[in-house]
């Protein structure tokens, strides 16, 4: 079974860095999901698909053990960092707005 290891990035609603250090162990779904004929609930027929988002640890090398521990294939994905655009308060009352003027390349 092949199961993805990922730190999610912080919501948009989200300010503060307080839980944004966790690591989470997800399985990817080898089995589709289909709709169950008499309740009409959606089900699969692996028992791994409800685990999404239930695994959390403190750091990538835990998750990574646990993970090969149970002998399964690991995806790891490298968390997005944010990039800071920095602004100053100045900018607000210069004669050429920043917007006006080109843009440095970044690299």
């Amino acid at each position: 079974m092949r199961v993805r290891v990922y730190s999610p990035a912080k919501s948009a609603a989200q300010s503060g860095r307080a839980r944004s250090g966790q690591w989470f162990v997800e399985p990817e779904g080898e089995s589709p999901r289909v709709r169950e004929p008499i309740m009409g609930w959606m089900s699969a027929a692996d028992s791994y698909s409800s685990l999404k988002g239930k695994l959390k640890f403190p750091s990538a090398e835990d998750a990574i053990a646990f993970v090969r521990g149970k002998g399964w294939e690991v995806i790891l994905t490298d968390p997005a960092q944010p990039r800071p655009d920095p602004k100053s308060y100045m900018d607000n009352f210069r004669p050429v707005r920043p917007e006006d003027e080109e843009l440095p390349i970044r690299s």
